[in-house]
């Protein structure tokens, strides 16, 4: 009997996936746990098993696709078996044809010469043939404007002028709608001399109806007037070259999800802002210590984390989450690092960071930021966390504000260290100087909790011996 491979939820905020690679092709044999494609997730990519066992007789998806939950996969089953009712709904419906839309009638847009009435007793009339006419007028400015038509700023560019300075067809005619033609000729007047009121001056029947033989005389100069005063600008002397083409990169799960999450935080989590300058110097001194000794080089922002980890021990409500009813202050204290990558940022969790020394921290992070890179983690190593922090002092950033890590309360921003000049017992001298600004959701953390944290941070840097007893 035939089974179906479908897309399944590879981690905890995944809603669709992409086929990465296909590792089989129709015909091949396919054992129950096989690996017999790579999906690209939120996260990362991860390999999709077979659960049962076949031979592959049809596969619905093409690498590079991207499917919801659920989403037909690939059916196995037995060689030759019918699979018509598993794949029917994928191939129907895709041949439309457009035998059952109505088409357009544009016969009347070359509706010229009709006889039109103008008599006082069928104004009824009259006003249907003009709405018929003024339909046709738009029909011809689309055809006539077509070749026109200006991408840039969407107007129609300056064709060539008739005699009255209103725009000519491209045979060399005045525009004018056909009643409009039919009345002058009538009346006897030349239409080229009559200004239209129309779209790019074409004339329509109220031009011919108020046409006065002493408007027409007063015409050059006004045209003269006119002419002068779009006279085209001054053009600069060396215009830009186009040196590469556009180019379109398909968005990827990673970054979708992204996207979807920051937004829903921004634009859900009330959001406020809190920035302290913190003295480096001794944090510095011990670090380079440290490193004197280790067998593992200690970062700064492995300082950091350790700080935040203490920090958050000793302030519960920084350490909880926003669930809707509640506020879950979390027992445990496991701190998210955000990593860059080229999809976006990933945030693996140091789990217990309260509990556990800088060595372990800096293998734990940079074992993290290896895999991260190489797509190797796993729903585990992300999920889970209670804060976050986020490092741009490497880039030279001195301060920046960061979106917070749902379902966080908060996240740290780090900028860079700086050399500023300080005042100690009175004297000017070189110092090391780091901000660090806190996002808090306001629905959880309140101005002076928030405030509480970050001076917690700031003593336990400021005096870093303290985070080794």
């Amino acid at each position: 009997m035939a089974t179906v491979i479908d897309m399944p939820k590879l981690s905890d905020t995944m809603e669709e996936g992409t086929i990465a690679k296909w590792n089989i092709n129709e015909g091949d044999k396919v054992e129950a746990g096989d690996i017999v494609a790579e999906v690209e997730t939120d996260k990362a990519t991860m390999d999709l098993e077979a659960f049962d066992g076949g031979t592959v007789l049809k596969i619905l998806v093409e690498e590079g696709d991207t499917v919801p939950l659920g989403e037909k996969l690939a059916i196995l089953g037995e060689e030759g078996e019918d699979i018509s009712d598993l794949i029917g709904s994928e191939d129907s419906g895709s041949d439309d044809t457009d035998s059952d839309k109505p088409k357009s009638d544009d016969s009347d847009s070359n509706d010229s010469d009709s006889d039109e009435s103008d008599e006082e007793g069928t104004s009824g009339k009259d006003k249907k043939k003009e709405s018929k006419d003024d339909k046709n007028e738009s029909k011809d400015e689309k055809k006539e404007s077509g070749k026109n038509f200006d991408p840039l700023f969407g107007d129609l560019k300056e064709g060539k002028k008739g005699g009255n300075g209103k725009q000519d067809d491209s045979d060399g005619r005045v525009k004018a709608s056909p009643l409009a033609r039919k009345m002058a000729e009538e009346k006897g007047i030349d239409v080229s001399r009559v200004k239209g009121s129309g779209p790019q001056g074409r004339v329509v029947k109220a031009d011919v109806e108020s046409f006065k033989e002493e408007d027409a005389k007063a015409k050059p100069e006004a045209d003269k007037e006119d002419a002068k005063a779009k006279k085209t600008p001054a053009q600069p002397a060396v215009t830009g070259t186009s040196l590469q083409e556009d180019k379109e990169i398909k968005v990827s799960q990673m970054r979708k999800i992204i996207g979807k999450r920051l937004a829903e935080s921004k634009f859900t989590s009330p959001h406020f802002y809190e920035t302290v300058d913190i003295d480096m110097k001794k944090a510095m001194e011990v670090r380079t210590a440290l490193n004197e000794i280790s067998d593992v080089k200690i970062s700064f922002n492995d300082l950091v984390v350790k700080a935040c980890a203490i920090a958050l021990r000793q302030n519960p409500w920084v350490n909880s989450s926003w669930m809707g009813d509640v506020i879950r202050m979390h027992g445990d204290v496991h701190v998210a690092v955000a990593v860059a990558v080229d999809e976006g940022l990933l945030t693996p969790v140091i789990r217990h960071a309260d509990q556990k020394g800088l060595r372990d921290i800096s293998i734990e992070t940079k074992d993290f930021a290896e895999r991260a890179r190489d797509k190797k983690l796993q729903p585990e190593d992300w999920e889970g966390s209670t804060f976050t922090v986020s490092n741009l002092g490497m880039y030279g950033i001195e301060e920046f504000t960061a979106i917070i890590n749902p379902p966080n309360a908060a996240i740290l921003a780090i900028g860079a260290i700086r050399d500023v000049p300080v005042v100690e017992d009175g004297q000017v001298v070189p110092g090391k100087r780091m901000k660090v600004t806190m996002s808090s959701d306001h629905r959880v953390v309140d101005g002076a909790k928030a405030a509480e944290f970050l001076n917690t941070v700031r003593t336990l840097l400021q005096n870093p011996a303290s985070m080794l007893l």
